[in-house]
């Protein structure tokens, strides 16, 4: 039996490909609130030409306008790798309640790894962090990415 986070992770990765296929690093965010995905998105950063065009930062935009709000108190953010500092910001600026990701980002983690954005003391919002979830499924579509990329 897959339990819910499997569940949505999954959901997730079928994003990440979808990223791949366009040749952007394979990374991808769904926020989900009361059991439902509100918001997917991947990277997008080439195809835009946009360096703050994050999954996690286009989730969450994407979840703020289909709620009619900024605040996405009550929702759990998946995303298949640890978000950089920059995503971490954005995730405490939404009010979301929980990230889930899958594999550590140890050059630019900023949930937990190389910073801890999402639960320091001195920030106004921190939120619940389960990482580790679908880890190796997660971090084999980076190191697939990648080793393409090097051919």
């Amino acid at each position: 039996m897959i339990n819910k986070d499997e569940y949505y992770m999954k959901i997730a990765l079928e994003e990440a490909e979808k990223a791949f296929q366009k040749g952007e690093v394979p990374i991808a965010a769904i926020v989900v609130k009361n059991d439902q995905v509100i918001a997917k998105a991947h990277n997008l950063k080439e195809d835009l030409q946009d360096p703050t065009a994050h999954a996690e930062v286009l989730a969450i935009r994407q979840a703020a306008n289909s709620l009619g709000g900024w605040r996405l108190s009550g929702s759990t953010l998946y995303v298949t790798i640890e978000p950089c500092p920059m995503c971490a910001g954005a995730i405490v600026q939404a009010r979301i309640d929980n990230l889930v990701y899958g594999a550590n980002d140890l050059k630019a983690g900023g949930a937990g790894t190389l910073f801890n954005i999402v639960n320091d003391e001195r920030l106004n919002h921190r939120l619940e962090v389960k990482s580790g979830v679908l880890k190796e499924d997660c971090s084999q579509i980076m190191k697939c990415f990648f080793k393409s990329l090097r051919k």
